[in-house]
């Protein structure tokens, strides 16, 4: 699952390049399947459960699955991209949210906040500890930040399998559900809105940011680290200082 996760790092920091405005989603998706493939990794999205991406892509105000497809970022929004990665049967799951050029000071407040939160989670994945330190602590950043949790959408289980128990609510009390055990890993993915909780058509701005994390005797192994990834560079023919252009 590390190796796996390796490639689903390159990725990402290979799309933080070529995240600008103008560039479509479909774009995006085409990019990281031939990326991935590259690596001798398969997108584990291609065709789960019928989805047509290699990568969802959620634009502003959607929170996650975001079909690639026509639309084109434009200055000042956000974009949530979520990679999944197989490779030798073991799949890594992450995502990140990027700002597309200069955004306004909620959109920032809400990327910092729930990054942060992932952290906090991230933490909590212990031998002996519950789910529900996991939960809390995602919850405690995002309300602390004034940003709310989307309730209805949760981390997981992973393995063989994208999708495993247990589910992992980013909101919950300390020393409740499943308690963690060695051996266990989970895909910790905070998906905070400016907003209200309830997923609605509209409303505020939404961010996703995911780690796979396995639990072990030393503590949290993150799987798929791409807060140390080098910072990407710009795509091939992007303009100079595209990516921040305002």
């Amino acid at each position: 699952m590390a190796r796996a996760g390796d490639i689903l790092v390159a990725a990402l920091a290979m799309l933080e390049g070529r995240v600008r405005p103008g560039v479509s989603t479909a774009e995006l998706d085409a990019a990281a399947e031939r990326f991935i493939r590259s690596r001798g990794g398969i997108p584990t999205f291609k065709g789960y459960r019928g989805f047509p991406g290699s990568i969802c892509v959620s634009p502003n105000a959607m929170i996650v699955h975001g079909i690639p497809g026509p639309y084109r970022l434009g200055a000042g929004d956000i974009v949530s991209i979520d990679v999944g990665v197989t490779l030798d049967g073991w799949v890594a799951d992450a995502a990140r949210t990027f700002p597309v050029g200069k955004v306004d000071a909620q959109a920032q407040n809400l990327l910092a906040a729930t990054e942060e939160s992932l952290h906090a989670g991230a933490a909590q994945c212990l031998p002996g500890n519950r789910i529900g330190d996991v939960s809390s602590a995602i919850q405690a950043v995002a309300e602390g930040a004034g940003l709310s949790v989307v309730r209805s959408l949760v981390g997981h289980g992973i393995g063989r399998s994208m999708h495993e128990d247990p589910q992992v609510p980013n909101y919950g009390r300390p020393g409740r559900g499943p308690m963690l055990e060695e051996g266990m890993v989970l895909a910790v993915e905070p998906m905070l809105t400016s907003g209200r909780a309830p997923v609605r058509v509209g409303g505020e701005h939404a961010a996703h940011f995911e780690f796979t994390v396995a639990i072990t005797a030393e503590g949290p192994s993150i799987l798929t680290p791409w807060h140390l990834a080098p910072q990407a560079a710009p795509a091939p023919g992007a303009r100079e200082g595209a990516a921040s252009a305002g």
